[in-house]
């Protein structure tokens, strides 16, 4: 799966959504991932963080439930070959506690990072855009099948996917956006 940035953008630069979803849709057909009619409707998303580089910083998702009184969450997350979710951490709200998170790549892998000692090599692997904002350098690779955790709440963390692209189910605690921080100032979401 090779993409060009240029792929995802109209002509006057806006974000391509629609062309976005068909790359993701293409993925899930290549991984056998069954996509149900509410992966086609307005529930599933794609998002290009407002940098105009999709395919180094972008994602789809669709957020399977989000319950505020029990306290839990459940959310597909679609990440194409080499892409990242940017850093960020989910911050105390007047509506809920720190978001927690585990992830668990069902088709392809994806390196995680927290906050912690650097791995060795980090550096040359956290893409341009933020080579100069990005702080959690505590790298883990995870497999289809394993499962990684935020070690602490409100604790920096991003994610990027290998070569094949990744699907990952996210588990975690209610997701209030107005929680959401994100490391990157121009970031949009």
């Amino acid at each position: 799966m090779q993409y060009r940035n240029e792929d995802f953008y109209q002509a006057d630069g806006s974000f391509d959504t629609d062309r976005a979803k068909q790359a993701y849709y293409e993925m899930m057909e290549r991984h056998g991932y069954p996509i149900c009619p509410r992966l086609k409707g307005e529930e599933f998303w794609a998002i290009d963080f407002g940098l105009g580089r999709f395919t180094e910083v972008g994602m789809a998702g669709i957020f399977w439930v989000n319950n505020q009184r029990d306290n839990y969450f459940g959310h597909e997350i679609y990440l194409l070959p080499g892409q990242m979710i940017p850093e960020h951490c989910h911050l105390r709200t007047d509506e809920a506690g720190p978001k927690m998170e585990a992830w668990q790549p069902r088709h392809g892998w994806v390196y995680i990072y927290g906050e912690g000692g650097p791995t060795a090599g980090v550096e040359g692997r956290i893409p341009p855009s933020h080579q100069q904002c990005a702080v959690a350098r505590t790298q883990k690779k995870l497999t289809v099948g394993e499962v990684g955790m935020l070690e602490k709440a409100e604790a920096k963390h991003w994610m990027i996917a290998g070569p094949e692209g990744a699907i990952v189910t996210e588990y975690a605690t209610y997701h209030d956006g107005a929680g959401l921080r994100f490391s990157h100032p121009d970031v949009q979401f």
